[in-house]
């Protein structure tokens, strides 16, 4: 199938440039580009893309030239230095011998005057030997062009070479792993990375995930080289699996959109069931996969949550995913989780399709949805664009038909192959541990057919394939390309976006996935950072950083993820959450073991603990909750982090007094006659005297005298005597300002 044409913003993007700078490459490359929104053809992305790939390798050429010219330089300091220590050798050598030449045989003389000029100037010569020592050396060491100037040099040199020779160290990644996770395998700080990412051009967080150039690119920066950390025994699978005797396939959809914008809804009058409600809160929890059937064809559907806090479930439902529908509501706008939607689709390099949803709303302006999706590319076919807009209801199933046409025509333009007859190749959609079944696996097949008996290997764990179910919990023989189904049998619960293959063997599946624990293993041991003095210096410079420890369980692994990613999300330069482990299952009494040692609180997810942990946790004090629905989690952990919060203190003016007169009373000091302006002056409050606006002391109010009578307050518009503490330098005219100190509660987003 020939490849369609493309707008030269959609291909800037995809190279993570500007649009300006795509047009121009163009230009230079000898095609026609008038403006930013004109089509190219394959020819032109494929030009660009290697064009951009020459640059890249003229990069890291550059990066090997510069490695090679210092440790060239580097030689040369050495070489210097070897001849320097030779030249001095020598110096001293002949110094040495010159200094007492031996006499000729037989000549008597002239070794009775020598030893006389010894024994009469011993002393003197020496000191001036030594002198003379010095200043040779001195001069032998300036024509060798080696001073002082060139060791500071040599010394600054060596310290520089050290970037360039750790080249050779080489990091093992997988694509799209976080900034975060990239700087602890090079034991520098995520915010070193941030920055390195904003030198070349691309904003990034601590959470973002990169790419695999993108990864190979900061890491060359810090002196790295980068190797695909590819699962063992993927490479072998592929290998000896050839792709032929491909048929058609139905193709698999993703529907995304914002919360609450009709994504289950729409399913449900697909399937004629309610999804909602098996979900709390009426809002997706986890990422379900459905078969639908129709006269023209089938077609899969992934349901990703909607909610912010699923960012990397939805990321995974666009991995493996053909086409995406974006469900947009008609009384709504353009969502920030709608932005991303797309931004997760167009990674994956997916066609999508908008609903635009509740149209059988009053008052809805549909224009102004689709200008909103226009500002992100999302152009529709009647304005002359490319994208596929279908106004529904999912409510009352108006346009639906026209809405899955569209699927299907779509996927018959991308002419969707796979291999039924070769063995199955597929990806973990979700994972839960049952206690009737054990481990549940959710696998959306891609090539081949898995089969009852076939042993596979997921992630670093392996099996065998115990029983097939569909979505509905009948029992399969078999699962096809683009089939979703739920397996039994992995002796370990897998996390979501493992992949999962058939092997040859139970035995060569048992040591595939003890292979891969053995390096997995390896990596987390190399990856556990020990407290070094800088840190604990950076820690006190930072201001003593509390933080709040947590154990995570769920029941299935893709809410656990998500979970854990959205609430390390939040902290501040004074609070930040630590998850210290995460699980699948219910909360046992090693959970509860671990939050006692760590003063941690455990976080329960759709599950339970069992009786013994109960119990456990009663006696050791440790906080277990529990929690359906994520938002819910995301505000008690908020609260609970600003309870950490040093409290604001706030100042209140209580008060302001005149001094009108001093009065020395022996022993107790002075007494200064006042005349109260405005608010109280109240006994044994704080105050400052001021003096033309500049603060003299402060002191506490110790006495307080209306006429011969002690009173607790004074009201504004009458006169007192005040009694201070520790003054003795307060003058007539001074002002007293009386104030006291409140503390008040902050919170994470007003600091």
């Amino acid at each position: 199938m020939t490849e369609k044409k493309r707008r030269i913003y959609d291909i800037a993007k995809e190279h993570n440039v500007s649009s300006k700078a795509m047009v121009d490459m163009i230009r230079k490359l000898g095609f026609e580009a008038k403006s930013h929104s004109s089509t190219v053809g394959p020819e032109v992305s494929q030009a660009v893309s290697k064009k951009l790939k020459s640059e890249k390798e003229e990069v890291k050429k550059g990066l090997e030239r510069k490695k090679k010219k210092a440790l060239e330089r580097k030689k040369t300091e050495e070489e210097a230095q070897k001849r320097k220590k030779d030249a001095e050798k020598r110096m001293m050598a002949e110094l040495t011998r010159s200094k007492k030449k031996p006499p000729k045989k037989g000549d008597a003389k002239k070794i009775d005057v020598r030893k006389k000029k010894d024994r009469r100037r011993k002393r003197k010569e020496r000191v001036v030997d030594k002198k003379a020592v010095r200043a040779t050396f001195r001069q032998t060491m300036s024509s060798l062009g080696t001073g002082a100037k060139r060791k500071k040099y040599h010394r600054q040199d060596k310290t520089g070479d050290d970037t360039p020779t750790e080249l050779t160290k080489t990091i093992k990644v997988s694509e799209f792993i976080t900034v975060s996770e990239l700087a602890a395998m090079m034991e520098v700080k995520p915010a070193q990375v941030v920055a390195k990412c904003m030198e070349l051009g691309m904003m990034a967080t601590i959470n973002q995930r990169l790419d695999l150039d993108t990864l190979a690119t900061i890491a060359l920066e810090f002196g790295f080289n980068v190797e695909e950390d590819k699962m063992v025994g993927e490479d072998e699978v592929v290998a000896t699996e050839e792709e032929k005797d491909t048929v058609n396939r139905h193709p698999v959809v993703t529907i995304m959109g914002h919360v609450d914008h009709g994504k289950t809804s729409l399913l449900d009058y697909i399937r004629k069931s309610n999804i909602i409600a098996g979900e709390s809160g009426g809002i997706t929890q986890h990422i379900g996969a459905y078969v639908v059937t129709r006269p023209d064809g089938k077609i899969t559907f992934l349901d990703t949550p909607g909610h912010e806090a699923f960012s990397s479930m939805r990321a995974r439902g666009a991995q493996v995913t053909d086409i995406v529908i974006l469900v947009v509501a008609a009384d709504d706008s353009v969502m920030p989780q709608t932005i991303e939607a797309i931004d997760h689709a167009r990674a994956a390099g997916v066609p999508i399709i908008v609903a635009i949803n509740k149209i059988d709303l009053p008052g809805i302006n549909i224009d102004n949805i689709k200008n909103q999706l226009a500002k992100h590319n999302l152009v529709p076919e009647e304005w002359g664009g490319k994208t596929i807009m279908v106004e529904i209801s999912a409510k009352f199933g108006q346009n639906i038909d026209k809405l899955l046409e569209m699927v299907l025509l779509q996927a018959e333009m991308m002419d969707l192959q796979a291999n039924p007859n070769r063995r199955a190749a597929s990806v973990v959609i979700e994972a839960k541990l049952d206690r009737g079944k054990g481990v549940v696996t959710t696998v959306l097949v891609q090539k081949g057919t898995l089969k009852v008996g076939d042993p596979f290997v997921t992630g670093i764990h392996s099996g065998r394939v115990r029983a097939i179910f569909d979505e509905r919990g009948n029992r399969l023989e078999g699962a096809g390309p683009s089939t979703p189904a739920m397996i039994l049998g992995s002796d370990g619960v897998p996390q979501a976006g493992d992949s999962l293959f058939v092997a040859a063997s139970e035995s060569e599946a048992k040591t595939l996935s003890q292979k891969r624990f053995r390096l997995k293993r390896e990596r987390d041991f190399r990856l556990i950072t020990r407290i070094k003095l800088t840190d604990v210096y950076d820690r006190i410079k930072e201001g003593q950083i509390r933080e709040l420890n947590l154990v995570i369980k769920g029941d299935v692994d893709g809410s656990v993820e998500a979970l854990s990613d959205t609430l390390s999300k939040i902290s501040h330069k004074e609070v930040a959450v630590r998850v210290i482990h995460r699980g699948v299952g219910a909360i046992n009494e090693a959970d509860v073991v671990l939050a006692a040692a760590s003063q941690a609180i455990i976080i329960g997810f759709h599950t339970h603990p069992n009786l013994k942990a109960a119990e456990l946790a009663g006696r050791e004090n440790v906080d277990i909750k529990l929690y359906k629905i994520i938002y819910e989690v995301e505000s008690d952990i908020k609260k609970a982090l600003e309870g950490l919060l040093a409290p604001e203190l706030v100042e209140k003016r209580i008060g302001q007094a005149e001094i009108r007169q001093l009065i020395k009373v022996p022993k107790l000091g002075h007494i200064a006659g006042s005349y109260v302006r405005e608010g109280s002056i109240r006994r044994n409050s704080k105050c400052r005297v001021t003096r033309n606006d500049v603060t003299i002391t402060e002191a506490t109010i110790t006495s307080l005298k209306r006429f011969k009578d002690d009173v607790r307050e004074v009201q504004s518009g009458f006169e007192c005597g005040i009694g201070f503490s520790g003054i003795s330098d307060a003058q007539i005219g001074d002002l007293i300002e009386t104030f006291e100190v409140e503390e008040r509660t902050r919170t994470l987003e007003s600091v």
